[in-house]
């Protein structure tokens, strides 16, 4: 698995610990990170909910009257450091 994979993992793992529900997906750039956050969500564990998504490259809440509140985190792959980096124009 790649690093933002085993990265991503252990993000999972620890919001799944607090007890949050979560989904893992693959990208071609990034692996995210979903959960689901219920409204009854105490202080403290909204303080460490963000301790663990601070570990992320990005991370934000979707909040919606239909869907409730869902945590998302994500994981950039690493990028080549030879090759064919940013197209044709940009080779090194």
């Amino acid at each position: 698995m790649p690093a933002s994979g085993v990265s991503a993992a252990a993000l999972a793992a620890r919001l799944s610990a607090l007890g949050l529900l979560t989904r893992v997906e693959v990208h071609p750039r990034h692996t995210s990170v979903e959960a689901e956050v219920p409204e009854e969500l105490s202080a403290e564990s909204w303080r460490e909910v963000l301790d663990v998504v601070a570990g992320a490259d990005r991370f934000g809440l979707l909040a919606t009257s239909l869907n409730g509140r869902t945590l998302w985190a994500v994981v950039r792959k690493a990028v080549p450091t030879t090759g064919d980096v940013g197209g044709p124009g940009n080779q090194r």
